[in-house]
């Protein structure tokens, strides 16, 4: 017959033990994200029927640019739950406003495009109704990665699907000032520190097999 001090310990140990065994394998079993529904479309980009638009205002006048996108931007989401990924990635160094000068400086100086080659941004969530074929116009909640940092954003999207093709602009604002980018402004020249981009996309859609 075993001590009272010894069916205490064994009374302890055993239910210790169990929770341990538990919850080890409880953190050693990943969740993992749940299958894609039938509904998942996803939307490839092609970059040579696409062009990201950019216009920032001045004391002078309003500077217009145009940035490229990469190969390989793709934008998957679920128009019954608004669940968004993917990315779509924008040259850096692409960036053009017809002054070469002008354009030297926002490359070495405000963009730094020579380190940070990409602007990436990754959408999260679709806000508003999605029609499946035709048009529709709604908010996409995403993450835009500029400069090395990641924002917080909200683009006004208006898509337009047409079997397995597809066509749309998505625009927003970006506080680079805000955001740590350098202020462009001289004495004589004042820029606003926000600039307006717009994205003019197309390419093919499809949905999961």
């Amino acid at each position: 017959m075993r001590a009272p001090n010894e069916q205490f310990r064994i009374a302890v140990t055993v239910p210790t033990i169990t929770f341990a065994v538990l919850w080890t394998a409880t953190i050693a079993t990943p969740k993992l994200p749940p299958p894609p529904t039938a509904q998942d479309i996803a939307l490839q980009v092609d970059p040579a029927q696409s062009k990201v638009h950019y216009s920032v205002e001045s004391t002078l006048h309003t500077v217009h640019g145009t940035f490229a996108l990469k190969n390989g931007s793709v934008v998957h989401f679920d128009p019954v739950t608004g669940k968004a990924s993917g990315q779509v990635t924008v040259y850096a160094t692409s960036g053009d406003s017809g002054n070469s000068s002008r354009d030297e400086r926002m490359h070495n100086e405000v963009l730094e495009s020579h380190k940070y080659s990409d602007v990436i941004f990754r959408p999260a969530q679709v806000e508003g109704s999605v029609a499946q074929s035709g048009t529709s116009d709604v908010k996409l909640r995403g993450t835009l990665i500029l400069h090395g940092a990641e924002h917080e954003i909200v683009a006004t999207v208006h898509a337009n699907l047409m079997g397995d093709r597809w066509n749309g602009t998505a625009s927003f604002q970006v506080p680079y000032v805000q955001w740590g980018l350098k202020n462009p402004s001289t004495w004589l020249l004042k820029v606003k520190p926000v600039v307006t981009v717009q994205l003019e996309m197309a390419g093919t859609a499809s949905a999961p097999k």
